[in-house]
């Protein structure tokens, strides 16, 4: 009996392409058998990125806070003419857009380094429900803000059970097209 392909032939020689052999197994067809890693890096070129961003997690059983600390972001793209950008960054706890914070504007730099802490009262159990959003802007002071990118972290236990602090680097993806929600909030910003 020869196994060939998928289909099973009793007592017929298969035809033989030039260069094929038979075995009692039949086939291995290689492009079947692509590996995780190379299709992982194929999906992460689609988005483009723009820097990282770093900051701890941890969780304050007691009181029932996330405490959030910004601590850098490197090598974010230059937005103004002089070849540096005023970056600051705003966070919120998703599904809740009404609680943001909002790090200082550090003047002339790509390598803002922040470390600034924010808390978020939420219970525990609700932390699988939630979403970090951080959103990295450039400051312009006659004009409205450009958003550089995004960073949303919605698997908290990916990282770490948040009882010891946690140090997190993400990529930040480039912003393509503002959000209407982005931009009323960087105009109430400069309203208020």
């Amino acid at each position: 009996m020869q196994v060939s392909s998928i289909d099973f032939n009793m007592g017929t020689d298969p035809v033989l392409q030039r260069g094929e052999t038979t075995t009692s197994i039949g086939r291995i067809k290689p492009e079947l058998y692509k590996q995780k890693s190379v299709d992982s890096e194929e999906k992460k070129e689609d988005v483009k990125t723009c820097g990282k961003l770093n900051f701890t997690l941890k969780y304050d059983y007691e009181n029932e806070l996330l405490l959030v600390t910004i601590v850098k972001a490197l090598d974010l793209p230059a937005k103004d003419f002089t070849g540096t950008s005023d970056p600051y960054v705003k966070i919120y706890l998703l599904p809740d857009r009404k609680k943001k914070f909002q790090t200082r504007v550090h003047r002339k730099t790509l390598n803002p380094v922040f470390d600034e802490t924010f808390q978020f009262p939420v219970a525990y159990d609700q932390l699988c429900n939630r979403k970090l959003h951080f959103s990295v802007y450039d400051f312009d002071r006659f004009s409205r803000h450009d958003m550089i990118g995004e960073v949303i972290l919605d698997n908290f236990f990916e990282v770490s059970d948040l009882s010891r602090e946690a140090t997190v680097w993400k990529d930040i993806h480039c912003a393509t097209t503002v959000s209407m929600a982005s931009q009323r909030d960087t105009i109430t910003d400069d309203v208020g």
